[in-house]
C-alpha cells in the first residue's frame, strides 16, 4: 500500500553467544569503553556471579544498548578464513588512522583478543580481523569518523 508507513523495528542490541559471558562482557566492556547495565556489574571478588553465568547487558555511556551476552554450554569459535565453522556476523569496528590501528592491536591481544588477518598495510583499507575469546571475528579498519 502506498503511501502508508509500515511499522520498523528498530535494533535494540547485538546479542553474542559465549561459554563465559562476564569474561566476554569484559573484553568488550574494556575494549570499548563501554559501562555495564545496572545491576549486572561483576561482583566483589571472592562472591558468586550468578548474572555471569545467565546474561549481562553492556551500554554506551549514558545509557544506550549496545551488546549483550548469552550463557551456552557449548559453542564452535568461527574459523574464518577458513570456511570450516563459518563467521555468520561479526563487528566492525574503525579507527582514525594506522597509529591508532596499531595501538588498537596491542590492547585487542592483551585483553585475549587473537588475530586471525592482518592486512594493515593495504594502502586502500588498512585493517586487521580478530576473534574475541569466545571466536567470534570483528574488524578493525582505518576509515570512517
Amino acid at each position: 500500500m502506498r503511501g502508508v508507513q509500515q511499522p520498523t523495528p528498530r535494533l535494540a542490541q547485538v546479542v553474542l553467544d559465549s561459554t563465559d559471558a562476564r569474561r566476554a562482557a569484559e573484553f568488550w566492556r574494556q575494549l570499548l569503553g563501554l559501562e555495564y547495565r545496572p545491576g549486572n556489574e561483576p561482583p566483589p571478588a571472592g562472591q558468586d556471579d550468578p548474572d555471569g553465568r545467565d546474561w549481562l547487558n553492556l551500554q554506551l555511556p549514558g545509557g544506550t544498548p549496545l551488546l549483550a551476552f548469552q550463557q551456552v554450554e557449548h559453542l564452535a569459535p568461527a574459523t574464518w578464513p577458513d570456511h570450516h565453522v563459518p563467521q555468520q556476523l561479526h563487528l566492525d569496528l574503525t579507527v582514525r588512522d594506522v597509529p591508532e590501528l596499531d595501538a588498537v592491536h596491542s590492547r585487542v591481544t592483551a585483553l585475549g583478543g587473537t588475530l586471525r588477518l592482518d592486512r594493515s598495510d593495504d594502502p586502500e583499507e588498512p585493517l586487521r580481523v580478530y576473534a574475541d575469546p569466545d571466536g567470534h571475528p570483528f574488524c578493525v579498519f582505518v576509515g570512517g569518523d
